[in-house]
C-alpha cells in the first residue's frame, strides 16, 4: 500500500452494472485507505440482482471488503428527509466509523458530512474512463471494453449448437464463430467452446489402448457417473471463454446436450446432470438437421442408425424445457446463413435492463 492518507474509506455506488470507472475509484481509495468498504447498494425494481454485483465486486477488488444493502428510496439530493432515509440504509450497511467518502459525483461533499468524513472526489469529469452505468446499460456492446471477466461472462450472449453425431455441430460453430470475429471491433475476440464430451472420449479410448493397442471405439464402456463430470468441466471451459471474449460465446455443445448424451449411452436421466445442465444461462440452441448430412466414421461415432431418435430427443428436450431453439437445415451454406440471422436477432433484441429509480439532483 502506497500513500496511505486514511483508515477508514469508503465508496458507494449501485454498480448497475461495475465498469472500469467504478474499479478507478476503488482502486485509487485502496491506495489511501488502510482499509475500504465499498457499499453495492441496489432496487429491487432493477434487473440485476444485488447478490451479482456484490459477487462482481469482491472477485474484482479482493482487497476491499464488499457489503451490499437494499436501498428502494428515490434519490433527491434537494431533500434533508430522503437524505436521512438514504444514510439509514447506509449506515446499517457499512462497518464502523468513516474517514474518507471517495465518490465521483456531485453528491459526494454531502455524502461525507453525515458520514462525518472527509470527501475525496476522483475524476469527476471522467477523463480517465469516458463511461457510466447509463451508458452501459444503454448500449453493452459499445461499453463492452470497459468491462471487467465476471460482467462480461453474464452479459455475453451465449448461443449452442446441438444435434446428433455427424450432423454438422462442430463445423457450424466454428464457422458461426469465424462469422462474428471478422466483423472486427470487439466482435474480433469471439470465443468458441469445443465440446468436452469428446475430449473425455478420446481419453477413454486412449485409456484402454494403453492397456490393449487393439481397443476399438465400440469398446468403450460409459459409466452414469461419467457424465456429471462432463457437464460440469463444459460449464466452467464455458464461462472461462466468456469471460474473456466479445458479447456473443458460441458453444459447441453444452451441459444441457450432455442430458441427452446420457440417454444415448446410458439410457434413462441422471439428476445430478441436470442440475448441473440448469447452471448456466444461454440465450439460443441451434439443433443441427441429421437429413442431408453424411455420416462419417471419425473413430469415435458408432450411431448413424440412431441419429433420427437423437434429433427427435434434443428436439423434445428443448421444447419441454422451455429453450429457445430454432432448428438448422440445407447446405453448409444456408445453415450458417440461418444461424447468423437468429444470432443477429438475438443480439438485436438488446439486453433489456430496467430503469433504476429516478434521481433528482
Amino acid at each position: 500500500m502506497t500513500g496511505t492518507a486514511y483508515g477508514h474509506g469508503l465508496v458507494l455506488g449501485k454498480f448497475y452494472p461495475p465498469h472500469a470507472g467504478h474499479h478507478h475509484l476503488v482502486r485509487t481509495a485502496l491506495e489511501r485507505c488502510a482499509r475500504l468498504t465499498v457499499l453495492v447498494c441496489a432496487a429491487t425494481v432493477e434487473s440485476v440482482p444485488l447478490a451479482d454485483r456484490v459477487a462482481w465486486m469482491r472477485e474484482v477488488h479482493p482487497d476491499a471488503t464488499v457489503v451490499g444493502a437494499v436501498d428502494d428510496i428515490p434519490m433527491d439530493v434537494h431533500d434533508p428527509a430522503v437524505w436521512d432515509a438514504h444514510m439509514a440504509v447506509f449506515t446499517a450497511a457499512v462497518p464502523g466509523p468513516v474517514d474518507a467518502v471517495f465518490t465521483s459525483e456531485s453528491y459526494g461533499d454531502e455524502l461525507a458530512r453525515r458520514f462525518g468524513a472527509e470527501p475525496v472526489c476522483v475524476d469527476p469529469e471522467r477523463t480517465a474512463y469516458p463511461v457510466s452505468g447509463t451508458a452501459v446499460r444503454k448500449d453493452p456492446v459499445g461499453c463492452w471494453d470497459f468491462l471487467a471477466p465476471p460482467v462480461r461472462a453474464a452479459l455475453a450472449r451465449r448461443i449452442v449448437v446441438v444435434g446428433a453425431e455427424s450432423t454438422g455441430t462442430t463445423t457450424l460453430a466454428l464457422a458461426l464463430a469465424d462469422h462474428y470475429r471478422r466483423r472486427g471491433g470487439v466482435w474480433a475476440a469471439t470465443r468458441y467452446v469445443p465440446e468436452y464430451g469428446r475430449e473425455y472420449s478420446e481419453q477413454k479410448l486412449a485409456a484402454l489402448r494403453a492397456a490393449d493397442p487393439r481397443a476399438q471405439w465400440e469398446d468403450v464402456v460409459f459409466s452414469t457417473d461419467d457424465f456429471p463430470l462432463i457437464a460440469s468441466v463444459q460449464n466452467v471451459r464455458e464461462e472461462a471463454a466468456a469471460r474473456s471474449g466479445s458479447p456473443v460465446l458460441i458453444c459447441d455443445t453444452d451441459s444441457f446436450a450432455t442430458t441427452v448424451w446420457h440417454e444415448r449411452y446410458v439410457g434413462g436421466r441422471n439428476p445430478l446432470v441436470e442440475e448441473t445442465a440448469d447452471r448456466t444461462a444461454h440465450h439460443l440452441w441451434l439443433l443441427t438437421d441429421h437429413d442431408g448430412v453424411a455420416f462419417e466414421d471419425d473413430g469415435l461415432r458408432d450411431g448413424e442408425e440412431l441419429r433420427p431418435w437423437m434429433t427427435d430427443r434434443f428436439r423434445a428436450e428443448l421444447t419441454r424445457t422451455g429453450r429457445r431453439f430454432i432448428e438448422i437445415t440445407g447446405t453448409r451454406e444456408q445453415r450458417l446463413a440461418t444461424a447468423v440471422e437468429a444470432v443477429d436477432a438475438v443480439l438485436g433484441a438488446g439486453w433489456n435492463f430496467s430503469p433504476p429509480l429516478p434521481e433528482n439532483r
